[in-house]
């Protein structure tokens, strides 16, 4: 029962709309109707500007984090489910909501937020090469991407010394994910018509 408790929660917090709720709320807009229609960070800062987008940002990140770290309260203590699985249950229901009619965003926020919970370093370096990839291409989509294929190379390493295979199958997993529900952005990065940024 309480594996099952755990499960159920890791999902509705990851299904938390951040951007749809925040859009509604303080800005009586619908984020899913307009700009790319996505319910992630990235259509948050295109729609709702800077400061919300933030706000979407660290709040998506942060139910990754939260549904990890779920096994930590002490009624979870017994619980026999890796804390990695159950982020992969909140990316998943980032990416299909109940709250939002099973229509998310990319998972790539809520990604980092389960690294943060389970190896904060690997999350500090994915954090600084997503900005030095976002300055050199101006897409967040393929920065996003390319910071899937370093956290997979990270996690090879990372296995080498540990030989903690847990870490590896999860960001296999997730960048197969995200290189999924990234597939529009990469048919217009190979036409030229990826929108970019001109904040960085």
């Amino acid at each position: 029962m309480v594996n099952a408790i755990l499960l159920i929660c890791a999902y509705l917090i990851g299904s938390i709309p951040s951007g749809l709720w925040i859009g509604k709320i303080f800005y009586k807009t619908d984020i899913r109707e307009h700009g790319s229609g996505n319910l992630g960070a990235t259509n948050s800062f295109r729609v709702l500007g800077k400061k919300p987008g933030l706000v979407v940002t660290i709040m998506d990140i942060l139910k990754g984090t939260a549904a990890t770290l779920l096994p930590l309260i002490p009624y979870f203590a017994d619980t026999t489910i890796h804390p990695l699985i159950l982020g992969g249950i909140a990316v998943v229901g980032h990416m299909f909501p109940i709250f939002a009619g099973f229509r998310g965003g990319k998972a790539v926020a809520t990604s980092g937020g389960v690294l943060l919970g389970y190896a904060w370093p690997l999350f500090i370096l994915l954090v600084v090469s997503f900005l030095i990839a976002l300055k050199i291409t101006k897409m967040v989509s393929l920065s996003s991407m390319i910071v899937s294929i370093v956290a997979v190379i990270y996690s090879i390493i990372y296995v080498a010394v540990t030989g903690d295979f847990s870490l590896l199958i999860l960001i296999i997993l997730l960048t197969a994910f995200i290189f999924y529900r990234h597939r529009a952005n990469i048919k217009r990065i190979k036409e030229g018509t990826e929108p970019k940024v001109k904040w960085i």
